[in-house]
């Protein structure tokens, strides 16, 4: 069969007409869009010879393939390393421990019967300073920006001071690993090992620290169920499993801070000594006598020097930015305490640049951010740990094994308040506030991590001491200085 025009002839002569069926609309705009050109660009989708080499880094990759063992571990060694040798980064590691924690979280029972609450939270109270539950909770924060993740182990010890022993106990980042970083079962990552449902299973943990003193290898270790760890890390991405150390990003910043005051002492010190160089104007082979090139001759302090002839000496003149020394060294912090959500002048412990309103407005964002960190803290390890606690404490007290239906009755945990500026302009917006019926004593107590019930119950028990010995609330108020008034007027001008 041979085409021919609109028909189609046979060998023997016969012919068929070809029909065409009309295209559809929908399939003709389709073909036309295959056709043109896309229009729509955004430039940084755009690779130019210019941003090659800064995108070079860029990957697909899954979080926890970005994040392996061998990266976490480098990143690891380098913050901690950085930590302990830069007083800037040490700071902020520690404030921000000390500002998140405090003295300790406080536990307030919120179910219906009153005496049992307070027995509970007496108790509680108790336990945490037997077993030092704040301080390890601010290991367990400065473990998070330093090395990325916490791990502590709910376990019995005997040793703690308390009728429950329930205990924790910290590990480091660098025992809850794989065999060699190799997960044999896709279910694993990195020593943990999730269900169907991606729920941590169990934790692979190394009886001994990789980096410690005594001999220990990899298949040596232990594996712990998920209801008795507490892993702590914040989540950036979605499908990731393992933390990365929250000063990551600033890394580099301190080390290029060391590295310009070294650069800047470095300068200082070849301005105060007696260095230079021997020059010559002769010609070669003229009258200027002969030197030793690139000899070195040792000077004296307060002498006086003699050349040989033909030969002249001058002092080095270091280019030292002793005036931009200070501006650049701010500039460098304030970039690397932003992936902290710290400000500047908290990292640095200065806050002479500062005027009233700039302080505070630093400052309301720094505190909102303790609070949701406060938050994920008392979801992810003081809920399970009070958790844990309140199953012992069932065990020795049958009536709370009667009234706890639930493994988590209603409870709230209360944190240290955080000191105003200005106490007095704070005391009079919140008498403002209780006045107008837009807060209560709860919240106004809570802001200052005290327990509203029993502050009422101290202030009625100091109201009866007064009354039976004849004092009035004048009299039982402790003395204090005038204020300046003027002094607040020129901060409120501010």
């Amino acid at each position: 069969m041979k085409p021919n025009g609109k028909y189609l002839y046979y060998p023997d002569g016969r012919r068929m007409e070809i029909k065409v069926s009309p295209r559809p609309a929908f399939q003709a705009r389709m073909i036309s869009g295959w056709n043109r050109q896309v229009t729509a660009r955004f430039d940084a989708a755009q690779t130019t010879h210019d941003n090659r080499r800064h995108w070079a880094a860029a990957e697909n990759l899954s979080a926890d393939a970005e994040a392996t063992s061998t990266v976490r571990q480098v990143l690891r060694n380098r913050a901690r390393y950085e930590i302990s040798n830069n007083s800037y980064a040490k700071g902020i590691v520690l404030t921000l421990a000390n500002d998140v924690i405090g003295t300790g979280p406080q536990l307030q029972m919120l179910t219906d019967y009153d005496e049992l609450n307070r027995q509970i939270e007496q108790d509680f109270m108790l336990w945490s300073a037997a077993t030092r539950l704040p301080e390890k909770l601010r290991t367990m924060r400065m473990a998070r920006c330093q090395d990325g993740e916490a791990f502590a182990v709910m376990g019995t010890n005997p040793r703690v001071m308390h009728e429950i022993k329930l205990d924790i106990m910290l590990i480091e980042a660098d025992q809850i690993t794989s065999g060699f970083g190799i997960s044999l079962d896709s279910n694993e990552v990195d020593g943990i090992t999730f269900d169907a449902f991606g729920n941590p299973d169990a934790y692979r943990v190394l009886k001994q620290h990789p980096g410690g003193t005594r001999f220990s290898r990899y298949d040596e270790a232990v594996v712990i169920p998920a209801e008795a760890m507490l892993h702590c890390f914040r989540i950036d991405r979605p499908g990731q499993h393992r933390g990365v150390p929250e000063l990551t990003p600033a890394l580099p910043i301190f080390s290029q801070l060391r590295r310009f005051t070294l650069a800047v002492l470095t300068a200082a010190e070849a301005a105060a000594d007696f260095a230079g160089i021997l020059y010559t104007d002769a010609p070669p082979n003229g009258e200027a006598d002969d030197v030793d090139p690139m000899a070195l001759v040792e000077l004296e302090r307060n002498m006086l020097l003699t050349m040989p002839g033909g030969w002249k000496m001058d002092q080095l003149d270091p280019k030292q930015p002793a005036t931009t020394y200070a501006e650049y060294v701010d500039k460098l912090i304030d970039e690397a305490v932003r992936c902290v959500l710290m400000p500047s002048n908290i990292a640095k412990g200065n806050s002479s640049g500062y005027n009233y309103a700039s302080g505070r407005l630093d400052h309301q964002v720094y505190f909102k951010a303790i609070r949701v960190d406060q938050s994920f803290i008392a979801s992810v390890i003081l809920d399970r740990i009070l958790m844990g606690w309140l199953r012992e404490y069932s065990l020795l007290n049958p009536v709370a094994y009667l009234i706890f239906r639930r493994p988590l009755p209603p409870h709230a945990w209360f944190w240290d308040g955080l000191t105003h500026v200005d106490p007095q302009k704070e005391a009079r917006a919140q008498d403002i506030r209780l006045k107008n019926h837009s807060t209560t004593l709860a919240n106004e107590y809570a802001l200052a991590g005290r327990d509203w019930e029993a502050e009422i119950r101290q202030r009625a028990r100091e109201k009866k001491l007064m009354r039976e010995l004849g004092l009035t609330d004048e009299d039982a108020t402790p003395s204090q200085n005038n204020h300046d008034e003027k002094e607040e007027d020129d901060m409120d001008d501010e």
